[in-house]
């Protein structure tokens, strides 16, 4: 297979580049750079929010008729690509990769006319609301109750690992609208204003002492049934298509191979194990991005997706861990410094030992545990890639 660029997808490339030139201050890069957790924090993401919004560039995933620039899926792949290298910040992907394509498949033209503009302009700040209690990846066995009261549902649960919960005023939530039918029958997907009463967050802090995640408390909560998206007991097969888009929905190689490039240059030449280390990374997050360019042209070209798409988070998640571990072990005692305060780029940050770098790199360590375990655990990831690829 042919992987080169065409002459179109070159040109693409450099209008990209010459874009994030221009674009990308150095606080950007440098709060992109010691950020800890997956995502950027408030400050630096809504500023690169609203540069991306005023170019049309900030929901480069959508379809012409939801509003997005309606690129190809090799065109979303440079841009990844081209993000991640000149270090811009990574958007919360909640609303613009996860509600925002539900809300333009599944919900009504009154719902995409009021929910789909506020989340580009940052007005909607959106959480998800999926994991539980004993219902983290078995899903189906989730509690939170919507009873139907007229107009209204009654909501009361209890959700778990709310990914920067403590900054949202909307949350998209799975709940359970029956209990007399077959578990994935009875769930309906709801929106949630966070703002009503009987809503409760409260933090969880990480290993690391970031805190990313959150417990949700819904206490009664009054929800109109126009927040309903699709129809009373369709939540489930939203929620699956919802979730093919999280496991799928980004080339996972561009930022491992840019976190690597960045890693070996803050770090000096390494050499012995440490050296073969980065070695056999660089190699597999190389043969990584050629698997997902490869089934990105397929896609394009209209096949199906090939069933190795699966594995893609799978070895993503483990390359991701060793990038981190490698990071602490090249740093040496100075990456294991660990201070309380955040963010890492923040006024109030102590002096780091060595560099910048190394300050961040046993928070980014720490965080990198979740990558096995967010948007479908490691094992989670195996069972399908065997009933999907080898027919088990």
């Amino acid at each position: 297979m042919d992987l080169a660029l065409s002459r179109e997808q070159r040109a693409f490339r450099e209008e990209v580049r010459d874009f994030l030139a221009l674009s990308l201050s150095p606080a950007l890069r440098r709060g992109a750079a010691l950020t800890s957790g997956v995502f950027a924090e408030p400050d630096i993401a809504r500023q690169w929010q609203a540069i991306l919004e005023a170019k049309g560039w900030l929901v480069y995933h959508w379809p012409h008729h939801a509003g997005g620039p309606g690129w190809t899926p090799v065109q979303r792949w440079i841009f990844e690509k081209e993000c991640a290298e000149a270090g811009a910040p990574i958007l919360p992907g909640m609303g613009l990769k996860l509600v925002g394509p539900v809300l333009y498949t599944f919900g009504t033209q009154a719902q995409k006319d009021h929910y789909l503009p506020r989340l580009r302009t940052a007005e909607h700040i959106w959480a998800q609301g999926f994991s539980e209690p004993g219902s983290g990846s078995d899903l189906a066995s989730l509690r939170t109750r919507a009873v139907r009261h007229g107009d209204h549902y009654i909501v009361s649960g209890h959700k778990i690992w709310t990914t920067q919960a403590q900054y949202a005023n909307r949350l998209f939530a799975l709940v359970r609208t029956d209990a007399e039918v077959k578990p994935q029958q009875g769930i309906s997907f709801l929106l949630i204003d966070m703002t009503l009463p009987g809503v409760t967050v409260k933090p969880i802090l990480s290993a690391s002492g970031d805190h990313e995640l959150n417990e949700v408390f819904l206490d009664e909560v009054r929800v109109p049934v126009s927040e309903r998206v699709g129809e009373e007991g369709q939540g489930w097969s939203i929620a699956k298509f919802l979730l093919e888009n999280e496991r799928g929905g980004s080339s996972f190689a561009p930022a491992l191979l840019a976190d690597l490039a960045r890693l070996r240059m803050s770090a000096g030449p390494l050499t012995g194990e440490l050296a073969d280390r980065a070695v056999r990374l660089q190699l597999e997050a190389e043969a990584l991005e050629m698997t997902e360019l490869r089934t990105l042209i397929e896609i394009e070209q209209g096949a199906a997706p090939d069933p190795r798409s699966l594995i893609t988070k799978l070895l993503a998640s483990e390359i991701r861990q060793g990038v981190e571990a490698l990071a602490v072990d090249a740093f040496g005692l100075a990456g294991l410094q660990l201070p309380v305060e955040r963010p890492f780029y923040g006024d109030d940050m102590p002096a780091p030992i060595g560099s910048a770098q190394a300050q961040v790199a046993a928070a980014r360590y720490l965080n990198a545990r979740a990558w096995s375990i967010f948007g479908g655990t490691s094992e989670i990831q195996l069972t399908l890639i065997a009933k999907a690829a080898l027919g088990l």
